[in-house]
């Protein structure tokens, strides 16, 4: 055997299943962006869906408290029973809805809650409906277990809304899901209790389809936004619907790693058998904190929606200046999502032509050391995404850079 055919013999194949999935468009540009500013370039990243609070004391005084407890081992399945009950609790303080004990799973953040969830009910070619603009990680993942997304486009005019009609159009029989988001990561938008009605009723007129809403942004609403979850406006649809949440966004609490979610027992428990088989159990010190952040004082969630809120203003107020862009005000979460259609067929400075928005944010970087994402890496283009979760007076630079940027193009 010659070397070259022994080597190719040894070059590893990856599975099928993630032929077409790669990495996302968001850690490519923060990676880039972390090497440039390795090498000097005072590079402002405005990408991270991350809060840049600092976890509450009170939440890390309570992990440490689990370590000095001993409580270092492993924990049940899916969660603590003091865990479980918190989050019970939550939802019926909060969201008005009842979940027992046994409808509640606690994962490894609500990624893996929606892997579990999808691995444990999707058959091959089954069907997921996904308004866009989207989450880029709820079509892979549901690419991963097999199933296939049906990217159901939602611009700007309509809000970035889902409209029933379009709800069912999408709908065959081979759909399984229906997956919502709201408040909405990228756009910040978010479904009222009227712009939810309308698409429970399609969904109660097709028995077979089931929903899956991310809850994650509930408390980063903005001009007294008043949140509602599906399983609370329609009870005739709770058996069929699957509630995701988390503590990461509202409490800063990302690097801690918990997701959580409410559902029909029997799919919690299909769920509990997929966990069972990859992770196990989350972390013990995790959990202990999460609980400290469920059941512990609430006060700080209103301090940090507060900052978001003139953070968003700042931001919305600032693209809208600038000729090319157009911005929406977002209902929530802490993005906003820009037209830029308004720059594309322009050219830089040193003559290249703007044909996308990744040629747009790729010229942002290189040329104004400003890392934002476009709407491309989301499912719908041209518009590019500001995440506003950082200090204000880098958000001033940033944008007094995007201006002057902009400014330049012919």
């Amino acid at each position: 055997m010659t070397p070259s055919s022994d080597m190719d013999q040894q070059r590893f194949n990856a599975a099928s299943r993630i032929a077409r999935i790669g990495v996302s468009k968001i850690v490519q540009i923060g990676s880039r962006a972390a090497a440039m500013k390795r090498d000097g370039a005072p590079v402002i990243v405005l990408g991270a869906g991350e809060p840049d609070f600092d976890t509450p004391d009170n939440i890390k005084i309570a992990a440490k408290a689990a370590i000095d407890r001993g409580e270092t081992k492993y924990t049940p399945l899916d969660g603590t029973a003091a865990l479980k009950q918190a989050i019970a609790d939550k939802f019926g303080n909060q969201n008005g809805v009842t979940y027992a004990i046994d409808e509640i799973t606690v994962a490894t953040g609500a990624k893996q809650i929606l892997f579990n969830a999808f691995m444990a009910s999707l058959n091959p070619g089954d069907e997921v409906i996904i308004p866009t603009p989207y989450w880029t990680s709820y079509s892979d993942i549901v690419e991963i277990c097999g199933g296939i997304p049906v990217l159901v486009e939602c611009d700007g005019s309509d809000g970035f809304l889902l409209k029933p009609q379009q709800l069912e159009a999408a709908i065959t029989a081979k759909t399984r899901w229906l997956l919502l988001n709201s408040p909405s990561n990228p756009t910040g938008a978010a479904y009222r209790a009227e712009d939810y009605r309308p698409l429970l009723d399609v969904l109660l007129a097709h028995p077979h389809v089931w929903l899956m809403v991310d809850d994650m942004y509930e408390h980063i609403v903005y001009d007294g936004f008043r949140f509602v979850t599906p399983a609370a406006m329609e009870p005739r649809l709770k058996p069929r619907i699957l509630t995701v949440n988390g503590v990461s966004k509202a409490y800063a609490m990302t690097g801690w790693r918990i997701g959580y979610a409410g559902g029909p027992k029997s799919l919690i428990k299909a769920m509990a058998v997929i966990q069972s088989q990859a992770t196990s159990c989350p972390s013990s010190i995790s959990q202990a904190a999460a609980l400290e952040a469920l059941s512990g004082p609430q006060d700080g969630l209103e301090v940090r929606r507060k900052s978001f809120e003139e953070r968003r203003d700042l931001v919305v107020a600032a693209l809208n200046r600038i000729e090319g862009i157009s911005c929406r005000t977002p209902e929530g979460a802490f993005y906003t999502f820009a037209d830029c259609k308004g720059l594309i067929g322009k050219t830089t400075p040193d003559g290249t032509l703007l044909l996308k928005d990744s040629d747009f944010t790729d010229h942002l970087l290189e040329t104004a050391h400003v890392a934002v994402v476009p709407g491309s890496a989301f499912g719908l283009s041209p518009y590019f995404r500001i995440s506003y979760a950082t200090a204000r007076s880098e958000l001033e630079e940033a944008l007094r850079r995007i201006a002057e940027c902009c400014s330049k193009l012919t």
